[in-house]
């Protein structure tokens, strides 16, 4: 084995253990990140694993984690999950008009046919169920900030560098974005 293999392997082994100590750490927080954007758990891991792979090919030798991983790991799983809904909707798409349906999935008029609170921790629970499952009533963007903020407890700041957005804008989305689902779950609620 030559000189300068020898010299590089400790720093390659070095590496490998940071990144397998950044893997273990955000996996599981994307991971759940990536499927309430996609609501897909097969597809969020791959969006994930696509992360990790970008993360690998960018990780300089001697380079170690810093406060503005975090942030790019979780724009980079956004940028990957919004890159997998668009490919999904371009298919869906093509598919919809190949078996001649309209955008909404119904057939087109030429095609062809093809649907008081209790205050225990159960109650936390099934709201928290409940408001996960009313993400879809809000944008893209919107539910990103949710999730960010409840799922993930990033400050505004975070957020802010997350979605590489204005702080102020970042209130905003969620502000809007909290009156959409109150109001969603106000009317699920009977209230």
């Amino acid at each position: 084995m030559p000189e300068t293999e020898l010299l590089t392997q400790p720093d390659a082994l070095q590496r490998q253990r940071l990144i397998e100590a950044v893997v273990d750490e955000f996996e599981q927080p994307l991971l759940r990140y990536a499927t309430r954007i996609l609501r897909n758990g097969v597809l969020a891991q791959d969006v994930v694993q696509n992360v990790f792979v970008k993360l690998f090919r960018q990780w300089q030798p001697n380079q170690r984690p810093s406060a503005s991983l975090k942030p790019w790991l979780f724009r980079v799983t956004h940028n990957e999950a919004v890159d997998v809904i668009r490919a999904e909707e371009r298919r869906k798409g093509l598919h919809q008009r190949a078996v001649g349906c309209d955008d909404s999935g119904a057939p087109s008029e030429k095609g062809t046919p093809r649907s008081s609170y209790p205050t225990d921790e159960r109650w936390d629970e099934e709201r928290r169920q409940l408001v996960f499952a009313s993400l879809e009533i809000l944008s893209l963007e919107e539910r990103q900030v949710v999730l960010l903020r409840l799922q993930q407890g990033m400050s505004y700041d975070e957020i802010a560098a997350v979605m590489n957005r204005p702080r102020g804008s970042v209130g905003a989305i969620l502000s809007v974005a909290v009156k959409k689902l109150a109001d969603v779950i106000g009317r699920k609620e009977g209230v």
